[in-house]
């Protein structure tokens, strides 16, 4: 996959999902293609609880998969230096945010953060993000599955900042 180098400098002004050490290969795809049918790169921060290959991937993904804009980092580490030059906000999406998805301001260079389905996102993650998002639930419901939660958050960024396909 490609470092930063490699990364088109027209990527970096557009809404994008990066996945903290995903743990469930069938979400992972599903993101993947998510990322291919809306135009979104998906960036992928090692480990990962699984092997990330096609045949992991290939379920949820479908054949979505070669069309997904891709980019791993090695770990949290290099993500993060990675995120400094670039320069774009990282917008966690947890169950611990403050604030609610509806009401905030996307800009077109934020960086969608979604955690481990079995964990989220630790501690020292969140306090490094620009923001901390949560969608609303109804009472006694805890979560959604990250790939569900990554559609509803992708989607109202690209409606807030007009970068749905045409």
């Amino acid at each position: 996959m490609p470092d930063i180098a490699q990364v088109p400098h027209h990527e970096r002004a557009m809404i994008r999902l990066a996945l903290y050490q995903p743990d469930i290969a069938a979400n992972a795809g599903a993101i993947l293609r998510l990322g291919a049918c809306l135009g979104v790169p998906v960036h992928i921060i090692h480990p990962a609880g699984f092997a990330l290959s096609d045949r992991t991937l290939r379920r949820a993904g479908m054949d979505y998969l070669d069309r997904a804009e891709r980019v791993e980092h090695s770990d949290w580490a290099a993500f993060e230096r990675w995120a400094e030059e670039d320069g774009g906000r990282l917008v966690a999406l947890t169950t611990r945010g403050e604030t609610p998805l509806p009401d905030f301001a996307f800009r077109p260079d934020d960086m969608l953060l979604l955690g481990r389905e079995s964990a989220g996102l630790p501690a020292a993650v969140l306090a490094g993000a620009d923001a901390r998002l949560r969608i609303p639930l109804k009472t006694g419901a805890r979560s959604l599955n990250v790939a569900v939660a990554a559609g509803i958050a992708t989607a109202e960024a690209l409606r807030q900042t007009g970068q749905f396909p045409a």
